[in-house]
C-alpha cells in the first residue's frame, strides 16, 4: 500500500526513506549523488522524492554543515560602475548559473567609492555571510588580495595576478591577444603609425594589453612609431583620448583600444574630426560583449568568453568549499579575433564558434588566437 502525505504537511527525508525502504541517511547520500549508494537505489530515491514532492532545504543543509549557504562575487569598485558595464553582467550571469544549479545564494559586494575598495572585502569577511568568494577587477596595488589568498578562505580570482602565485585564477592571455591584433593592423592592413588607448595601468589587464601592443611594435622594428595613452575602459575616456591627440602633434593610421567601449568613444571622436574609418585609420577593440556588433562600422575585436570564465570560476570555487583535493590552480581560456569593418576587413558570415563545451556564449565569426 502506497503511503500518501497529508495535504499541507512538509515532505521529509523520512517520508522518502519510508517509500524506498532505506534509512534517511541513505536517502540524503543518494540525493547528493554519492557513489556509495547504488545507481538503482539512487534512481528509486529520485523517483520517490519527485513523486512525494520533496524539496531539499539549502538553508538546512548549510546549518548542518555550519556554512552560510552562499557565495560572494566581490568587485572592489562602485555599484554604478559594476552595473553600467557589460563585462560585469557577463560575469554575474556565469556565476549565477553555477550557484543556481546548487541552490546556493549569490551575494554581490561592491564598494562605496573608487578609493575604498577594501569595503567590498570586509563586508563579506567580517559578516561571514559567504562560504567562499569570486573576485574580479582588483587593482594590482590592492594589498587585501594577498591577505585573502593566504587566509585559507576559499576564493577564485578572475584575471591575471602574477604577484600572487598561490592564488586560484582563471583568465586569458591579454598580452598575446593584444599583440595579435596589433600584428594584424601592421601585417594585413599595412598600418605603420600606431596608437594604443590603454586601460587603467594599475590593473593587470591594462598592463598586459599595453605590453602586448608594445611587443608587437618591437618585433616589427616600429617601437618609435607607437604611442600609448591611458584610459579607464569607459567610452568617455576613449573619446577624450582621440580628441586630445592634437595636443601631442601626432597622427596615426592604426589604433588599438584596450576595450570596445573606448573604441566606440574613439570612433565618435574621429567622426567629429571627419577622419574616416577604416579608410584613414584602422581600429581594433577588445572584449566583444555586444557593443562592437552594432556600431557603424562594426568594431574588429577580440572575443573574450567572460560568462564562460565566470562559470569555470564558480564551479572551481564550489570544489574548494567542499574541500576536494586536486583540481587546477590556473585555468587559461582561449580567445578569438573577430574581424569587422573598422580595421578594413570584410565581415564574414557568422558561424558557430564556442570557447568550450559548457559555454553559453553567443555564436560569432572568429579566428582563434593561438601561440
Amino acid at each position: 500500500m502506497t503511503r500518501r502525505i497529508p495535504s499541507g504537511k512538509s515532505v521529509t527525508l523520512r517520508d522518502v526513506a519510508d517509500r524506498v525502504g532505506i534509512t534517511p541517511a541513505a536517502v540524503s547520500m543518494a540525493l547528493a549523488g554519492s557513489t556509495r549508494i547504488s545507481a538503482r537505489t539512487r534512481a528509486s530515491v529520485q523517483e520517490a522524492a519527485a513523486d512525494l514532492g520533496y524539496v531539499g532545504s539549502s538553508a538546512a543543509r548549510a546549518l548542518r554543515k555550519q556554512q552560510a549557504g552562499a557565495i560572494a562575487l566581490i568587485v572592489p569598485t562602485t555599484a554604478t560602475h559594476v552595473f553600467g558595464h557589460s563585462y560585469f553582467m557577463h560575469i554575474l550571469s556565469g556565476v549565477s548559473t553555477s550557484a543556481n544549479e546548487r541552490d546556493v545564494q549569490l551575494l554581490i559586494s561592491t564598494s562605496n567609492d573608487e578609493s575604498n575598495g577594501v569595503a567590498a572585502y570586509e563586508r563579506v569577511m567580517r559578516s561571514k555571510s559567504a562560504d567562499g568568494a569570486i573576485l574580479t577587477s582588483a587593482a594590482i596595488v590592492d594589498p587585501t588580495i594577498g591577505r585573502l589568498a593566504s587566509s585559507g578562505f576559499p576564493m577564485v580570482l578572475i584575471g591575471n595576478y602574477p604577484e600572487i602565485p598561490s592564488a586560484v585564477t582563471v583568465g586569458i592571455d591579454d598580452f598575446r591577444a593584444s599583440g595579435f591584433v596589433t600584428d594584424h593592423l601592421i601585417e594585413v592592413h599595412g598600418r605603420s603609425r600606431l596608437l594604443h588607448v590603454a586601460g587603467p595601468l594599475d590593473h593587470q589587464t591594462g598592463i598586459d594589453r599595453r605590453d602586448g601592443f608594445l611587443d608587437s611594435l618591437e618585433r616589427h622594428g616600429m617601437s618609435s612609431d607607437g604611442f600609448v595613452v591611458e584610459g579607464d575602459f569607459s567610452e568617455a575616456s576613449g573619446f577624450a583620448a582621440i580628441s586630445d591627440l592634437s595636443l601631442h602633434d601626432r597622427t596615426f593610421d592604426g589604433m588599438v583600444f584596450a576595450n570596445d567601449d573606448m573604441a566606440f568613444g574613439g570612433l565618435q571622436a574621429l567622426e567629429l574630426q571627419r577622419i574616416e574609418v577604416p579608410r584613414d585609420v584602422s581600429i581594433v577593440g577588445f572584449d566583444d560583449f555586444g557593443l562592437s556588433r552594432v556600431t557603424t562600422p562594426g568594431i574588429s575585436t577580440v572575443h573574450v568568453p567572460a560568462e564562460y570564465m565566470a562559470r569555470l570560476a564558480a564551479d572551481r570555487l564550489f570544489q574548494l568549499i567542499a574541500g576536494e583535493v586536486g583540481g587546477w590552480t590556473r585555468k587559461e581560456v582561449g580567445v578569438s579575433f573577430v574581424p569587422r569593418r573598422s580595421c578594413g576587413c570584410e565581415e564574414p558570415a557568422p558561424r558557430l564558434a564556442t570557447p568550450g563545451p559548457r559555454s553559453t556564449e553567443a555564436p560569432t565569426a572568429s579566428v582563434p588566437i593561438t601561440p
